[in-house]
Formats: structure tokens, C-alpha cells, sequence
């Protein structure tokens, strides 16, 4: 049985829990860095294509993390909203140096 959350804020905690091996944290920090870079290449070239490379990079970073590092599955495929919040959230935490990677 999924627990569902009825706040971010009680989402959150959980969400680091499923990201507790380092090299997953980085498979996402890589994949959303690669996110940024495809809407910024969309935003300069208007070519839709990148918003693809955006959305593939940044999902694929993720599940490579996942599967292959926590061994786990990414609590989007439960927590859609709040995985994808908590991802930005985790992604400035890690840029700031609040949460190693």
C-alpha cells in the first residue's frame, strides 16, 4: 500500500529518504542540469525538439539513479506534483550545498 502525503512539507522528508545513496543524487542533479540546458537551447532556438531533450534528460537522469543506484522506484510514479517539486527543491539544496551530492 502507497502512503499518500497531503502536504509537501510532510512529502519532503520522505523524498530524501528515497535518495539517500550519493550517486543517485547525482544522477539526478546531472539530469536536471541537462533539463535546464534543453530549455534554455529551446528558449534560444524555439525548436521544440529541445523541450524533448529536456524532458528526457531530466526523467532519465532520475530513473538511471533509481534503478541502477537506490535501487528503488522514483516516488513520481506515486507523488507525481510533489516528486517533481521536491526534485527542484533537492536540485537548489545540492547547487547551495545544503544537501551533499
Amino acid at each position: 500500500m502507497t502512503t499518500r502525503y497531503t502536504s509537501f512539507a510532510e512529502f519532503y522528508p520522505y523524498y530524501l529518504t528515497q535518495h539517500a545513496n550519493r550517486m543517485c543524487r547525482r544522477a539526478h542533479f546531472i539530469g536536471t542540469s541537462s533539463a535546464i540546458a534543453g530549455i534554455a537551447q529551446y528558449i534560444d532556438s524555439m525548436n521544440p525538439w529541445w523541450l524533448l531533450v529536456a524532458v528526457v534528460s531530466g526523467y532519465g537522469g532520475a530513473w538511471v539513479g533509481h534503478f541502477f543506484y537506490e535501487n528503488n522506484r522514483p516516488a513520481s510514479f506515486t507523488q507525481p506534483l510533489y516528486s517533481f517539486r521536491a526534485d527542484w527543491k533537492m536540485y537548489w539544496q545540492m547547487l547551495t550545498g545544503k544537501l551533499s551530492w
